[in-house]
């Protein structure tokens, strides 16, 4: 373990490098906001990087949505298990690129993290595997195949087609999902439980065309208004708890719990601003469905004219825990938006992108191993946890190879402020889940 853990941390300033070549590269997986070729040219980056990790036949797969996957393995030991290790190489917009401190696609570090677009999510977790698999070199004693996913933050399903398509390119006896990470640092910990998702876009229409709002502001149904107006039923008017007829809102999380001031921190909640909806921070992450508006179109402020819309719509997003059906969930709040119509408006809702919820099973072998792995490596025994967000690849892994134990983990921890501007990650959780993944590739070898 010691002589371990010495080449990993010799292999950090490699480490570093890697990451500062990725992150300078904008792989958002959006023709309509980057060129996509920075995704082929990201995806290449990391066929080149794993080739000479020691994959083999490492290419480019076209995926049905027209992304690219990063493909790669290693055959397995006489008598040894086989490990996928998955990843994401491209990542969210910068969104508000003035509201980062540095530049969001040139790694900087500052007050021991290293900021960047994707620096966590997940390029971060790219350079966690090329980590550990360098330091173990040709000891490594399982067989490993190797995904990098190419529209993961897209939600376009690319991936998942794909591996309904080329079930046997992936089949392994542990599947190493690395696209989250620990509850705080210096925690290890493994997520047992993913929110599903379904997105909705919702239109409203009261008018052919807007018009003046003096001469008929009034009695003019106002598009926007009622827009608010149906928005509003999502939520409770007094807590703002999710509230959708026909779903049960008032589920209870069992297990590690999520301090409310440690959420606020980790959030940026306000001082004085009251977190939404009621039970503990864990209830209402991870075992309750919960609504968020993405965005609106509607007239902006600067440049709008005095008068009255015609038409407005909006992103609604809903989370849906395990154990909650995402048909239903979607059709649910479709439900409730167009019956929540004000003054006969028109409404129309249009289905986006959905995803399953997911709960691991952990009582195998390779849970097991990871146990034994991130204990030698933090000095305490690993700890589950929910997770808000949604990975609909986990659902087509668990139903392609049921009897699969699927691990979520990696480099991620609430300060990353991953999708948000200043995103950053620590290097010493790059360095800690480096060595617990060497660790655990050993373990499961050798229970």
């Amino acid at each position: 373990m010691t002589e371990l853990a010495e080449k990993i941390a010799e292999l950090m300033p490699r480490a570093k490098e890697d990451l500062a070549e990725l992150v300078a590269i904008p792989s958002v997986a959006d023709p309509r906001q980057y060129p996509p070729e920075e995704c082929r040219r990201a995806a290449q980056w990391v066929a080149d990087a794993f080739a000479e990790a020691g994959l083999r036949d490492v290419h480019l797969a076209e995926t049905p949505d027209g992304s690219h996957a990063v493909l790669g393995h290693r055959p397995p030991p006489p008598g040894a298990p086989t490990v996928l290790l998955y990843c994401h190489y491209d990542v969210q917009p910068p969104l508000d690129e003035a509201a980062w401190t540095t530049p969001p696609f040139t790694l900087t570090e500052r007050d021991g993290r290293w900021y960047g677009r994707g620096a966590a999510d997940c390029k971060g977790n790219i350079v966690m595997h090329l980590t550990a698999l360098r330091a173990l070199g040709d000891d490594i004693p399982v067989g490993i195949k190797f995904v990098a996913e190419g529209s993961e933050e897209q939600g376009t399903g690319g991936l998942e087609e794909y591996v309904t398509q080329h079930t046997e390119q992936f089949s392994a006896d542990a599947l190493l999902v690395c696209d989250t990470g620990n509850a705080e640092v210096g925690t290890g910990t493994a997520t047992v439980s993913l929110r599903g998702l379904t997105n909705v876009v919702v239109t409203v229409d009261t008018l052919r065309g807007g018009i003046h709002s003096g001469m008929f502001g009034g009695p003019a149904p106002d598009a926007l208004a009622a827009l608010i107006q149906l928005l509003g039923t999502l939520r409770d008017p007094e807590t703002g708890a999710t509230r959708i007829d026909g779903l049960d809102c008032e589920g209870v999380w069992d297990g590690v719990g999520y301090d409310e001031a440690q959420f606020r921190a980790d959030a940026g909640v306000l001082d004085g601003v009251r977190l939404t909806g009621t039970g503990t921070v864990a209830d209402r992450l991870w075992a309750r469905p919960a609504v968020t508006v993405l965005g609106i179109d509607c007239p902006p402020v600067v440049g709008s004219a005095a008068a009255v819309p015609a038409t407005a719509r909006a992103r609604v997003s809903l989370r849906v825990p395990p154990g909650m059906d995402v048909g239903v969930a979607r059709e649910a709040l479709s439900r409730q938006l167009t019956g929540a119509a004000p003054w006969g408006a028109r409404v129309t809702v249009e289905t986006e992108s959905s995803g399953s919820p997911f709960r691991a099973a952990t009582d195998g072998r390779a849970y097991a191993a990871l146990g034994r792995a991130m204990e030698s490596v933090y000095g305490k025994p690993l700890a589950f946890l929910g997770q808000g967000g949604s990975i609909p690849l986990c659902n087509v892994l668990a139903a392609a190879y049921p009897r699969a134990e699927i691990i979520l983990m990696g480099v991620e921890e609430p300060r990353c402020l991953i999708h948000a501007p200043n995103e950053s990650v620590d290097p010493r959780e790059i360095e800690h889940m480096a060595h617990v993944e060497a660790l655990f590739l050993h373990h499961l070898a050798h229970p």
